[in-house]
Parts: C-alpha cells; sequence; structure tokens
C-alpha cells in the first residue's frame, strides 16, 4: 500500500507540474510566433527526448526529465547553449533580429501566461464553487487550547478578534490571509470582556506555523453535532442532528475542538452530557466507543458555524478571481521578502520536489479536485515569481540583459551572456541540491 502511495504522490504532482510547465512553454511559443520568430522545439521535460512530432520548423516534445521544460527560439542563447548561429548573420526570423520590445514580451510571456492560469483557476472555482466566507460578525469568540502557540501569544479562551495589523476585516479568512500573515508587523486586534486588546506576533514566531498550527475557523466551530451515525453512542443515547451539547460532567462546553479535546481524553470513560435541542435542554450520560473513543457524531456544518454559502455570477466571480490572484500573489513575494531578509527561516519555510509533491496529495485528498486545483494555482503563481527573478538562466536574468539593452543602446556580448548563462545554472543547481537535501531531512 505504501508504493501505491507514493505512486499516486508522484503522478498526482507531475499532474499538476505538466499543466504549469505546458503553460509557462505556451506563453513563450505564442509570443514569439506572434512576432515572427521560428521556434524550433516546444519541449515539456528536458532531454532526452523520447517522443515527438515534426509540424513545420517546431518539434514538439517530451523530455526524460520532467522538472521543467524549454521552448527554443533561433537566434538565441538559452539553455541549449548553441552558439552556432552567432558566426551568421542575423536572420529575419530569429530572435536576436526583432526590437528590444518584442524580445521583452517573448521573455515574460511564460511568467505572463502562468499567472493567467492561476486567474482562471480562482474564477472557474469561483464559478463552480461559489464563494465560502464565515462573516467575522457572525464569530462569537474563539477556543485557545492549553499550551497552544496562540496562548503562548497571549489569545484567551472567548477572545473575539476584531481586526489584523490595524484593519478591521469583514470575513475570518481574512485574518490568516497570506498578505496578513506575512506583513513585516503581524499584529491582532481582539475583544477581551469589552476591552479591546492588541496581540502582536514575534518574526521568531512564524516559523512554528506550519508545525504548530495557527488561527483557524475551526476554532470558532460550535459544539453542534451535524449528524448522528447509526449504531453509535450517541445514536443509542438519542442524540440528534442539531444539537448542541453545552456542558460535560458540568463543564461548561462552547466550541466543536473543546468538545473533541474532552472526549478524547475521557478514554472511553462515561460522562455525563447537557444537551440543548431547540428551547429544551436534556442530560444523557454517554461512554465513546472503546475502539475508536468517539461517539459518532458529525463536526457542524458551515451553516452551524455561522458561515455563508454566496453564489456569484460570471462579473463577480472573475473579481474574486482577481482579487485571489492578487492576495495570494502579494502573500508569495512577501514571504520570499521575509526570508531574504532573514525575518524567517529559508530551511522552514522552502520547499523542493518532496514537499511540493506531499502538500499537493494533501490537497488532492482533503478537497478532491478543488484542492489539486487550489494548489496548482498556487504553484503556478510561485513558478512566475521564481521566474522573473533576475538570475542568469531564467527569465528574469534575459529580462536584465533586455533592459540594460534598451537603455544603452548596445547589446551585451554573447561571450557575457553565456558566461552568465553558466553562473545562473550553477546557482540553479545548488539551490535544486539545497532544497532536495532540505526536503529529505524534514519528511524522511
Amino acid at each position: 500500500m505504501e508504493i501505491v502511495d507514493i505512486l499516486k504522490t508522484i503522478g498526482i504532482f507531475m499532474g499538476a507540474l505538466m499543466i504549469l510547465v505546458f503553460i509557462h512553454e505556451l506563453g513563450h511559443f505564442l509570443a514569439a510566433k506572434l512576432f515572427g520568430m521560428r521556434v524550433e522545439r516546444f519541449s515539456v521535460g528536458f532531454p532526452p527526448r523520447i517522443w515527438g512530432f515534426q509540424k513545420g520548423d517546431t518539434d514538439y516534445c517530451i523530455g526524460a526529465t520532467p522538472l521543467g521544460g524549454y521552448v527554443k527560439i533561433s537566434g538565441m542563447v538559452d539553455e541549449s547553449m548553441d552558439t552556432e548561429f552567432l558566426e551568421k548573420e542575423p536572420e529575419p526570423w530569429e530572435y536576436r533580429s526583432k526590437p528590444v520590445w518584442q524580445r521583452m514580451i517573448v521573455i515574460t510571456a511564460g511568467v505572463i501566461f502562468n499567472m493567467i492560469l492561476a486567474f482562471f483557476i480562482f474564477t472557474g472555482m469561483t464559478i463552480s464553487n461559489g464563494k465560502l466566507t464565515l462573516p467575522l460578525e457572525n464569530v462569537e469568540g474563539l477556543y485557545i487550547p492549553e499550551g497552544s502557540l496562540l496562548e503562548e501569544l497571549g489569545f484567551r479562551m472567548d477572545d473575539k478578534i476584531i481586526g489584523v495589523n490595524g484593519e478591521s476585516v469583514v470575513a475570518f479568512e481574512d485574518l490568516v490571509a497570506p498578505s496578513q500573515i506575512t506583513a513585516s508587523d503581524l499584529s491582532y486586534q481582539v475583544l477581551r470582556n469589552g476591552q479591546e486588546i492588541d496581540i502582536s506576533v514575534p518574526s521568531s514566531i512564524l516559523d512554528s506555523l506550519q508545525t504548530r498550527g495557527f488561527i483557524s475557523a475551526a476554532y470558532a466551530w460550535p459544539s453542534q453535532i451535524s449528524s448522528v451515525s447509526p449504531g453509535t453512542p450517541a445514536d443509542e443515547a438519542g442524540l440528534k442532528a442539531g444539537d448542541e451539547i453545552i456542558e460535560i460532567d458540568s463543564v461548561k462546553v462552547n466550541y466543536w475542538i473543546q468538545l473533541t479535546n474532552i472526549i478524547t481524553s475521557a478514554e472511553g470513560k462515561e460522562m455525563d452530557f447537557t444537551i440543548r435541542r431547540g428551547d429544551s435542554i436534556f442530560t444523557a450520560s454517554i461512554a465513546p466507543d472503546s475502539e475508536s473513543n468517539q461517539l459518532g457524531v458529525g463536526a457542524p456544518t458551515l451553516d452551524m458555524a455561522g458561515g455563508e454559502h454566496i453564489s456569484l455570477g460570471l462579473i463577480a466571480s472573475i473579481g474574486e478571481g482577481w482579487n485571489q490572484t492578487w492576495e495570494q500573489t502579494t502573500g508569495i513575494i512577501g514571504g520570499f521578502a521575509r526570508m531574504i531578509s532573514g525575518d524567517i527561516s529559508v530551511r522552514q519555510n522552502l520547499g523542493g520536489p518532496i514537499a511540493i509533491a506531499s502538500i499537493t496529495r494533501q490537497a488532492t485528498d482533503q478537497q478532491g479536485w478543488n484542492g489539486f486545483w487550489q494548489i496548482t494555482a498556487l504553484l503556478s503563481i510561485t513558478l512566475a515569481i521564481m521566474n522573473i527573478l533576475p538570475i542568469p538562466a531564467l527569465d528574469g536574468g534575459h529580462l536584465v540583459f533586455l533592459i540594460y539593452e534598451g537603455i544603452v543602446r548596445k547589446e551585451p556580448s554573447e561571450k557575457v551572456k553565456i558566461v552568465a548563462q553558466n553562473i545562473g545554472f550553477i546557482v540553479l543547481l545548488t539551490l535544486m541540491v539545497f532544497v532536495i537535501f532540505n526536503d529529505v531531512l524534514k519528511y524522511f
């Protein structure tokens, strides 16, 4: 079964990666064709070539190394390091013979297409699923587990969050938006016993968010049950969907996680439950199942937690797709900036192929196709940002040379470009070795 799980993880990851690579290279390809450049090869995957076909001047193929792809454009110094064309005069169909502004569009087209892909995914998911939101005004308070990171930061039971980073927000999900989490000074404003309190989150704690958890809407879920499984202790005790458990052994219960923690710690011992059903209140003695240590009840639904499901039309969905793309982009850029500045650990927050594959598999297992497309959109934005970095051998490195040429009206020598490409490859190879080694240490 372990082998099957590994193969499934690899398959899901490769599916997402191939989509991203294809769209990225398609951007370069279409832009080059638009300006009359000859494209010699469109490859998804790096050599050796394992399959393909020739159509016109272009070899469309799949490479055996599925960690990227490339479009080989005539007259361009690229990953292939082909420099034979430099001994000849530029041809009209070559990259080097085109105006700087056209070459800039060709170089940045892959990044632009990755951003467009993310926008279309977010928009499509909104059209299909609508928007799930938890209005902050419907959240009366939070459950703060003892010894949790939230408690260490200064949060207390029943705190009502009213803002983040000094700003009022409408929905609970805005509290943990990437742009907010990666802000230089992260703080939350809460109401406690009628008094407003500011809770600062130091940069040093951000590395703990992934391993110890952070603010989640689940902390606001009420102790109300959505379903009762037949033949379980809850069913035998007469509990029904919609019942709210308000006390266990005379301990007041307000939250779902609080309820599950008490049941789990009971280790099968019988407890006295006080239950509200409509306008009536009754008690029942229930012992969790001896094997599963569960009552057999379902967690509250979004409606029970005060959430809303909003169906949006095409125009509104487009606006929501744009907002999500912008939000995720600013969050990812903020995260990179904090890693570069040293505010957060590079080792803890930078993931390679193993980490990405694991996250993609988890999202797909938990949310099905919605999870897969959500992660694909995030990876598409990340790929765009990484590719536009001013590192030789990446699109951003080529763009730097083009900007230089546009300013000084003189193209850098091909020797300089080739040396820069080699340095860029060394940098990227070193980075790849680091992230893979880092993944192995974290996951094995």
